[in-house]
């Protein structure tokens, strides 16, 4: 395989003419920091300056998170993408797939859910907290009965996600309905088909510098910071 030919099979996982579709929500490949230069992927910036979630995420942890974690993220994509190809080459140890293949889930999972994270948060001045408008609200009401009782139950799983993982809101587009559900580390239940709109992160390292194991205030306070109007945004082109 050519060069040209290799960077253009890794950066199919970007989305081929340019977004990657995640059940018809769309991230274009500058979202996920995907490199038509290099062939790889690069961690894409924040949306915001790193205190601009404070005080409800503090500067400190979003550093972290986002230029170590995430970052590690992408290092093992990359690295997952590239031991494939020598697999596939004849280069590489094919006893190694089903390892490298568990890599590639994990790591792709850790980047795509990060990026749909930040850019599901705005500061409370520019957009976060808030309730949902529009067509994702009155289908909130349809499946939930209130906003109220969807919040409630987005903390609530979020909360008991048995130790490291994500809270979701999704669409299942089969029952044409919202779900919530539990996703333990990056890749592990999340269904075939539910299209991610609202994901919060519940690893200790997404809020233990400042809540300790006091995960429930961290998801409270992750509720001033939702971006709504981008979750109305991907709900709609879940739907088209």
């Amino acid at each position: 395989m050519s060069e040209i030919s290799r960077r253009r099979a890794i950066g199919a996982l970007a989305g081929g003419a340019g977004a990657l579709s995640m059940g018809g929500v769309a991230l274009s490949r500058e979202a996920l920091g995907w490199s038509e230069d290099e062939g790889l992927y690069t961690l894409p910036p924040l949306p915001y300056p790193p205190n601009a979630l404070e005080p409800h995420i503090d500067e400190q942890t979003m550093l972290v998170h986002h230029g170590k974690h995430h970052a590690g993220y992408v290092r093992g994509l990359n690295k997952a993408l590239e031991m494939l190809h020598q697999i596939r080459t004849g280069q590489g140890d094919r006893a190694t797939l089903q390892h490298w293949q568990r890599q590639l889930s994990f790591h792709a999972g850790g980047h795509i859910n990060h990026t749909l994270f930040w850019n599901g948060m705005a500061p409370p001045d520019h957009g976060g907290g808030g309730r949902p408008t529009g067509a994702l609200a009155t289908q909130i009401e349809r499946d939930f009965a209130s906003f109220d009782k969807m919040a409630w139950q987005f903390r609530a799983a979020s909360a008991s996600v048995e130790g490291s993982g994500w809270g979701w809101l999704v669409w299942e587009p089969l029952g044409h309905r919202l779900m919530i559900l539990q996703m333990q580390n990056q890749q592990q239940m999340m269904f075939a088909g539910a299209v991610p709109l609202l994901g919060v992160d519940v690893w200790e390292h997404a809020y233990y510098l400042r809540y300790q194991n006091r995960r429930k205030d961290y998801l409270d306070a992750y509720m001033n910071i939702i971006n709504w109007s981008e979750i109305g945004r991907r709900f709609d082109a879940a739907r088209a």
